[in-house]
């Protein structure tokens, strides 16, 4: 990933109230991490004052010092998963809890003992740490550098008494144990891990000023792959990477961004005002969920772990600040601040000056949703009275024969889950109409096919489906940890829908409406050889693995030599190594107000089309450009990429080669990765040679 200094400078110079004029000239606030020299001594007038709230959780946390703590160290910390085994990483976590809230109460206090017992633990662990290993040990490397880091910034730069020789020794315990471990981040696993991370690493090169580490992280918040950024952990709706899996963890991971964002704004780099105050809708989202609402989810979003954690108070009084009403966010924060502590005394900030913010609303985007089989739309089409009905157990391929021979067309798959022997294979004339999220089709594992649904004739023709999910994936009920489900996981392959011709328009008339199909490890649907193919708010996720012909070949929605398509109000999202849409020598195309994001290849992939019409879409988070129009031999000819909202993709906004009589106009761009223009457009017939 290449530097993004653009838009960190842009903000940094939209900052200048705030911030003092050395933060311009790239050096670092000290202190800086959790709060500016500034925030601290507000923070320690209120709690003199006697204020509230600030007084009370200064009380709770002056009790937890004043409690008995031994220091233990540890030359190899071990944690494995869920902490077995655990061999001094609780030991580990308490001293970087201790270290912090002694750092604080020395400072609120100027009591030299609090501060000696927090340079004691620091000047413990210095030395003596050398590794931590096993399955969580960047997690809790991640969990306890950023307290640490705290402790040590105010240690340092309040008069102490921390020697320098001691510092020293603490700064090469961060550079030479918890750097190496982190720095390679592990967007693998669920995103709380990368969020832990990044908000370690901030700290980490704040306190060392590393400006290149600083910039890399802030990178990584941004453009991470898999499940690494801000944006592949809360989507554009607010649910979270984790709403699946339990509330502990997702608010974990929001927690975590926001620590990061929280240390970044310290020294004026804003993260929290990005698309839309993403971190601000990933909280609203998730303490909406837990007071008792439930937000729409394409998952099942789950009751784990349903206990406010104490996460919220800085999210809320950042976002407030602002003039930003987040109700939800507030009462959680409501909620825990009468048992918090220190996350009530580090979420102070100085007041701006100047004249308040008028209140204003929280937006999430509306762009495709709902979209897929969970639609509902209203109202639904009225099922002929001599409609087909397939309960679970039927045969499904039996009741498409029929349709096939009589009179009647429709077929009605009844809510259940529906599996199939064999691939279905579909005849010309017949409309497949499920009865929402609930009906769930799936090919038999065991049945060796490959694609849930195929096309029974070359010439298939007046096809449709819709309102209903083709899972497939190997199994049907998903696993606790969504992560541990992804398709690149699986160790299977299979594919969702495939209907090829074998020639140019030999079939017609294909609709696929309120559809949803995930998990297929090859394309989530594919159509070759097709006109007047229509995808109206159809949800496709998760589709594209890493499977023959390879990566960068499958992707969420392949369409191939077919004319005259409409893709609207679709969802093409998390294709793990292919695009949400890929066109191949298409004519006569329109895209228009879809969410096409977080594919592992790029957002929208045009290859040898013409007259295409790409317009009103939110193209987000995608690891290559958002929109490439590439050349094979003659290039894409008569596009109009115009009205999007492309953001934070790792490549150009939109990037395009040799496509003649085009026109890229009025798109908003924000953070994609190849920055200033965040677009390239040449009439270059540039061949891309990939890797």
């Amino acid at each position: 990933m290449g530097n993004k200094h653009f838009i960190i400078l842009l903000v940094v110079a939209g900052s200048v109230a705030r911030f003092p004029a050395k933060t311009m000239a790239q050096t670092f606030v000290h202190p800086g991490i959790d709060q500016t020299s500034q925030d601290l001594a507000y923070m320690r007038k209120k709690v003199l004052a006697g204020d509230q709230p600030w007084k009370a959780s200064f009380d709770r946390l002056k009790a937890a010092a004043d409690t008995d703590f031994i220091v233990k160290v540890h030359t190899h910390v071990l944690r494995g998963p869920y902490g077995r085994p655990n061999i001094g990483g609780d030991d580990l976590s308490r001293s970087a809890n201790m270290a912090y809230n002694y750092a604080l109460v020395w400072y609120v206090t100027r009591d030299k003992t609090y501060a000696d017992k927090a340079i004691a633990i620091l000047n413990a662990w210095s030395p003596a740490l050398w590794d931590l290993d096993y399955n969580d040990a960047k997690l809790l490397a991640a969990w306890t550098g950023h307290l640490l880091c705290n402790a040590a910034e105010i240690l340092r730069y309040t008069g102490a008494g921390w020697q320098q020789k001691d510092i020293a020794a603490f700064s090469q315990m961060l550079m030479t144990v918890y750097y190496p471990l982190m720095r390679p981040y592990f967007p693998q696993a669920n995103g709380n891990w990368d969020g832990a991370i990044i908000h370690s690493l901030i700290a980490i090169a704040i306190f060392t000023d590393s400006r290149a580490l600083f910039n890399n992280a802030i990178d990584h918040f941004k453009h991470a792959p898999v499940n690494g950024s801000i944006f592949k952990y809360i989507y554009p709706n607010g649910q979270c990477q984790e709403s699946p899996r339990d509330q502990g963890h997702v608010q974990l991971g929001i927690g975590e961004f926001a620590g990061a964002a929280q240390a970044a704004y310290t020294q004026g780099t804003d993260l929290f005002s990005i698309a839309d105050n993403r971190i601000a809708l990933g909280f609203e989202y998730t303490a909406r969920f837990l007071l008792g609402d439930t937000p729409y989810c394409y998952c099942n979003i789950s009751e784990r772990v349903k206990v406010l954690r104490d996460d919220y108070e800085y999210v809320y009084r950042h976002y407030s600040a602002k003039g930003l009403n987040l109700p939800y966010t507030r009462r959680a924060a409501d909620s825990v601040r009468p048992r918090a502590s220190r996350s009530v005394l580090t979420a102070v900030r100085t007041p701006a000056g100047g004249p308040v913010s008028k209140a204003s609303t929280l937006k999430f985007s509306g762009i495709s949703y709902i979209a897929g089989a969970g639609a509902m739309p209203a109202p639904r089409p009225e099922v002929p009275a001599d409609a087909l009905w397939v309960a679970p157990g039927q045969s499904i391929q039996r009741a498409l024969d029929s349709a096939a021979t009589t009179h009647s067309k429709w077929i009605v798959v009844k809510a259940g889950l529906h599996i199939f022997p064999a691939p279905l294979k579909l005849p010309s004339g017949v409309t497949l109409m499920g009865e929402g999220a609930g009906t769930v089709l799936t090919l038999d594992t065991a049945s060796g096919g490959r694609e849930a649904m195929i096309n029974a004739d070359p010439d298939m023709h007046d096809v449709t489906l819709r309102d209903l999910v083709i899972e497939a994936g190997n199994r049907t009920i998903p696993g606790y940890d969504p992560n541990s489900s992804r398709s690149i996981k699986g160790g299977y392959n299979r594919g969702g829908i495939l209907f090829r011709s074998d020639g140019e328009r030999r079939m017609e008339r294909i609709n696929l409406i309120d559809l949803t199909v995930r998990n297929a490890t090859y394309s989530g649907v594919s159509i070759s050889g097709a006109a007047n193919v229509n995808v109206d708010h159809c949800d496709l996720s998760e589709n594209g693995a890493s499977v023959p012909p390879g990566p960068k070949l499958n992707h969420n929605l392949l369409l191939a030599h077919c004319d005259h398509i409409q893709i609207r109000g679709s969802r093409l999202v998390t294709s793990p190594f292919g695009s949400g849409v890929s066109l191949d020598q298409c004519s006569d195309v329109s895209v228009a107000n879809c969410e096409i994001a977080r594919n592992g290849y790029y957002g929208i992939l045009l290859a040898e089309c013409k007259h295409v019409s790409v317009t009103g879409n939110l193209v987000e988070a995608n690891d290559r450009s958002g929109i490439m129009a590439e050349c094979l031999f003659n290039g894409n000819a008569y596009l109009v990429v115009s009205g999007n909202r492309i953001q934070y993709n790792n490549g150009y906004g939109v990037e395009s080669y040799a496509a003649a009589n085009s026109t890229v106009k009025n798109n908003m761009y924000e953070g994609n990765g190849n920055e200033p223009g965040q677009e390239k457009i040449s009439a270059d017939k540039r061949l891309l040679m990939d890797k």
